[in-house]
């Protein structure tokens, strides 16, 4: 399978890391913003084309689909592109930052039949894949989950520390994952409210957000999001159920009183990011939807819609 990956940075290279791991898989073209750096990245994974242009990308022979790791408030367009040139496409999280982009998106994968995924990442990390095997199974069932999402971001910068082109947003970004998860976790969202601290003066957004969510199971999520947060950063999981607690931090999990769980049998790879491209590329080989398909998330960005809306009328 010949891949391209949109978007050198540094959650590109983690896809880049991810996907040297899928048998079958070759990825034969990187695009990103300025053509020098994008090559050197290019020689290092050994990827034989790099360019500054998608539509360059799509063009190479035999290409079966594309990765996007660009910035979110092009997710939307370059999706609807690779789909119209007839290539599968994963979309980083978020798909886009307008549920009116969104719902685009999704009718053209409609339309295509094509496979068009959102980079959803909690989905697939083990300690989530985990306790949702208990609650599918009905060994034990959410009640609450209280999830902290913390960044020390005064400043435009990516995950490598590095200047960023484009502003992140806590809401259609970093609200995304959990407000998916929760659903995923819990049952489908029908209680949403959200409320936000002062805007930024030269980003322009809010750097500090609490999100309440009810789900039809009658489950509760309490979320807070900060940029101003100089302290332990990522993203903490809590879930309260009848049957136990636990702590979820990104691919590790203990009980409520800090006891590891082994997680070593719950899936191939303990790389959330590497399990959610064998997804991607398995749904391909499969002709079938994948896991956080774009038909699949949906639910979530209509819900960010609707709580950005709240917000703007407060």
């Amino acid at each position: 399978m010949k891949i391209a990956l949109a978007g050198a940075g540094a959650f590109g290279e983690k896809h880049l890391d991810g996907l040297r791991n899928i048998d079958g898989v070759e990825v034969v073209s990187l695009v990103g913003r300025e053509l020098e750096p994008t090559q050197a990245i290019a020689a290092k994974y050994g990827i034989g084309h790099a360019c500054t242009d998608l539509a360059e990308a799509l063009e190479q022979p035999g290409l079966d689909a594309v990765i996007l790791c660009t910035p979110t408030q092009i997710h939307a367009a370059q999706a609807i592109q690779c789909m119209e040139a007839g290539k599968h496409v994963q979309v980083e999280i978020p798909l886009a930052d307008s549920l009116a982009d969104a719902e685009a998106v999704l009718a053209k994968q409609q339309e295509t039949g094509l496979v068009c995924m959102v980079g959803h990442t909690r989905r697939f990390n083990p300690s989530h894949q985990y306790l949702h095997r208990k609650f599918t199974s009905g060994e034990a069932n959410v009640q609450q989950m209280d999830v902290q999402t913390y960044f020390f971001r005064r400043k435009n910068i990516n995950a490598k520390g590095q200047p960023r082109s484009w502003t992140d947003h806590l809401l259609w970004h970093h609200a995304a994952h959990t407000v998916d998860l929760f659903a995923y976790q819990a049952g489908p969202i029908v209680q949403a409210s959200a409320m936000e601290g002062p805007i930024h003066p030269e980003l322009g957004i809010a750097m500090d957000m609490s999100i309440q969510l009810k789900s039809a199971s009658g489950a509760i999520c309490t979320l807070s999001l900060s940029f101003n947060n100089d302290g332990p950063l990522g993203t903490f999981f809590r879930y309260i159920c009848d049957n136990g607690t636990w702590i979820a931090r990104y691919d590790d999990l203990v009980t409520g009183k800090e006891d590891p769980v082994d997680l070593s049998g719950v899936a191939i790879s303990s790389n959330g990011i590497e399990l959610q491209d064998r997804e991607f590329v398995a749904a391909i080989r499969e002709g079938r939807e994948p896991n956080s398909s774009v038909a699949e998330v949906m639910p979530c960005y209509r819900v960010l819609g609707a709580l950005e809306q709240q917000l703007a009328e407060q």
